[in-house]
């Protein structure tokens, strides 16, 4: 008897829909899979023969076959294994064809019948939406994910025997439901917060107009400054995700199998921070199929490169195509995948190979071509698309050991969103959202400078001997120091400042 059971795999970031087709027959016992399997799913055989027998159910000894449709695209993982199980029960009538066909079926079995975890839950949940179908049986684990889509019922299961049961209408099974308002108030909390931050109010004054206008930035500065204290407290400053972003940035992490347990939607910005040891496929994705990398793990958040010189050039300079188009795209043989990575880029680096070129207090051992060789290992067009440098000297004393009344991040939000807001409202017919994607010629338009922020500009690139490439960099910094405090043209106070964060560009700064 053939038995077909819908199910769901997972290519890039969306879920595409599985005919998993059962042909249960008389001859040899064999248990065969079609359909481009990848390794898991071809031992799902043993685990689906384990799980039936061990929950009380008959294994035929028959020629089993199943197909995995569309047959010419690749599948992987274990989530077929409930499918199968269900698809055989079928084919030997324990349950009726028609109590299967308005679900979508995903689970792995483990070989005492129950169901465990998948990757992917939230793409399928979509996929099951979009679909129109009546609902979506997966691992309980996964419930509350998939719950996030409304409009259709969840069910999360715990046991194989459960599944049946409720699909012959012996047992009943309550649609899981979330309360996304809940979720958001609860899970939108960080932990960091810029109160903590003794001393670096120019530092802090950076990062501020970075997240205004969506600015990448580099923070130069001896070891121990507090840089990636600073870093690792930019996500709680950056606006409040909207449900959108929440959805896709949860889609992402749910189908790297990296969502936090009993969270089901992310409600803060993700901050990555991979260490310097890592690959060019570990960054940006790879894979023999596809997986996202850091830089879409950052997706909607801030990815954070400490000791930025010791990333190897090869992987460096993989992160210039997200950098411009806020995606990126792997291609393999056998697929050809785009993953969303629009992030902020924060580095940090030591001013030299010892790192106490720029500090008073100690003495730099390093020549001046060691200094040289030590930049020159981040390379001009990945510097070209970092829009502020600034320096992060070391904290004095009276910094650490005086107390005094600290902005935290709440006031630095609000006006970081505030300023996000008259952006998206300028530039609505544009296409971007932010100074940062300013193109040359959208920085005519709405960076024109008057006569003495023309002579400052001048002034600065002769005397301080700014590079070419700084001069759009600096006009929409300008721009986002203008929207901070409300201005719509931009004056010379907000040219002053941009000027400032223009540190690696300076031919006096070896």
């Amino acid at each position: 008897m053939i038995a077909k059971i819908l199910s769901s795999a997972i290519l890039g970031l969306d879920a595409l829909l599985v005919d998993v087709e059962l042909d249960v027959a008389l001859g040899l016992p064999m248990f065969t899979i079609v359909g481009l399997p990848d390794a898991a799913i071809k031992e799902s055989k043993d685990r689906v023969r384990a799980a039936l027998k061990n929950t009380g159910f008959n294994f035929p000894v028959k020629k089993i076959t199943v197909n995995l449709a569309p047959a010419d695209v690749k599948k992987e993982g274990s989530a077929f294994d409930l499918p199968m199980a269900l698809g055989i029960l079928v084919a030997e009538e324990v349950m009726e064809p028609d109590s299967v066909r308005d679900y979508l079926v995903v689970g792995e079995l483990s070989l005492d019948g129950r169901v465990k975890s998948i990757r992917g839950a939230l793409s399928i949940a979509v996929a099951v939406k979009e679909a129109g179908l009546q609902g979506l049986i997966l691992p309980i684990e996964n419930a509350n994910e998939a719950a996030v889509v409304e409009g259709i019922q969840v069910y999360g299961a715990e046991t194989l025997p459960q599944v049946v049961e409720f699909l012959n209408r012996n047992q009943s099974m309550v649609p899981v439901t979330v309360n996304l308002q809940e979720i958001f108030s609860e899970k939108a909390l960080y932990g960091d917060d810029f109160m903590d931050v003794k001393g670096q109010e120019h530092a802090k004054r950076a990062l501020e107009v970075a997240a205004a206008g969506g600015h990448n930035l580099l923070m130069i500065g001896p070891p121990g400054s507090g840089k990636t204290m600073l870093a690792k407290r930019l996500p709680s400053i950056l606006p409040t995700m909207n449900f959108d972003e929440a959805i896709e940035t949860t889609k992402v992490h749910s189908v790297a199998g990296l969502l936090p347990e009993r969270q089901p939607l992310l409600a803060t910005r993700p901050f990555r921070s991979p260490h310097h040891t890592i690959s060019d496929a570990g960054l940006i994705g790879g894979g023999h199929i596809p997986k996202p990398g850091e830089v879409s793990l950052a997706h909607n958040g801030v990815l954070f490169l400490d000791e930025l010189p010791e990333f190897r050039r090869n992987v460096l300079e993989v992160l210039r195509q997200p950098l411009e188009d806020g995606r990126v795209t792997i291609a393999r043989a056998t697929a050809s995948l785009s993953y969303p990575a629009q992030f902020m880029l924060i580095a940090a680096m030591n001013p030299c190979p010892c790192g106490f070129f720029t500090d008073p207090a100690h003495a730099c051992v390093c020549t001046p071509l060691q200094i040289q060789r030590y930049r020159a290992r981040v390379s001009g067009p990945l510097l070209d698309r970092i829009d502020i440098h600034v320096e992060v000297p070391a904290v004095p004393f009276r910094d650490l050991s005086v107390e005094r009344v600290r902005e935290d991040s709440t006031t630095l939000r609000k006006r970081v969103s505030q300023a996000r807001r008259v952006q998206q409202e300028r530039y609505k017919n544009d296409g971007i959202y932010c100074n940062a994607q300013l193109r040359p010629r959208q920085l005519k338009k709405y960076c024109a400078l008057d006569d003495d922020g023309r002579k400052l500009i001048e002034l600065a690139m002769n005397k301080l001997g700014l590079s070419a490439r700084a001069y759009n960099r600096i006009l929409k910094v300008a721009r986002t120091i203008a929207d901070l405090e409300a201005k719509e043209r931009i004056e010379p106070p907000h040219v002053s400042e941009a000027i400032q964060y223009r540190t690696l560009d300076r031919r006096n700064f070896v």
